[in-house]
């Protein structure tokens, strides 16, 4: 665990490393939680064994304990100072987070040189209001950029998102990637299909 100072407070970065590393997965809480988010965890923990190292990054109001989340110019401003010891391993970063720090990620990617963006439970409008569209966001991001989502995210769909997305569902899958007991695949299930489909995303874009 490292601390970093940003000009929005310290953040800090939890690492799971991976022998003979290929690239450096870099990934954002959301607005209503932390690190612990079950996505998360998956991926720190499935990934490495792939030969992709995961960077968990706890926002700077995360780490002061406090319970709301700032400006996203802020958000980003924290994402952008602490960038640079990521990539001190040496090796390409693909930047990505869930919900707010999806946003983030692809708000940030073309300055900060991100080699791709996986983008999690992407919120592409708030929940019943679809006229708020927040597409031009990830579409703005201009690396590439994987979108895994789940089938009933109040936040936006899978079918919601705009042609050419590449984009995976998570079926069941709420805006947490929780499913219903009534639902045929479980949790273990449900986040096999997400670190399956960023391992292999991941291996497409890194050999």
């Amino acid at each position: 665990m490292v601390t970093v100072p940003t000009p929005a407070g310290e953040a800090r970065i939890t690492w799971y490393r991976a022998h003979q590393a290929r690239a450096v997965l870099a990934l954002g809480h959301g607005a209503g939680g932390g690190i612990e988010a079950r996505d998360l965890r998956a991926l720190a923990a499935a990934l490495p064994a792939r030969g992709f190292g995961v960077a968990l990054v706890e926002q700077p109001w995360r780490v002061a304990g406090k319970k709301v989340a700032p400006a996203p110019r802020t958000l980003d401003a924290a994402w952008t100072a602490l960038w640079p010891v990521l990539e001190e391993p040496g090796l390409p970063v693909v930047a990505g987070g869930r919900s707010a720090g999806a946003r983030v990620a692809c708000r940030t990617a073309r300055e900060l040189g991100a080699h791709a963006v996986l983008a999690l439970s992407f919120p592409l409008h708030p929940p019943g209001r679809p006229e708020k569209s927040r597409a031009a966001e990830l579409t703005a991001a201009g690396v590439p950029t994987l979108v895994v989502q789940g089938g009933r995210d109040p936040f936006g769909g899978p079918a919601e998102f705009p042609e050419g997305t590449e984009i995976v569902e998570v079926p069941y899958g709420d805006h947490g990637f929780a499913v219903p007991k009534k639902a045929d695949i479980g949790e273990a299930e449900a986040m096999a299909v997400l670190t399956d489909a960023a391992g292999e995303w991941l291996t497409g874009l890194f050999g």
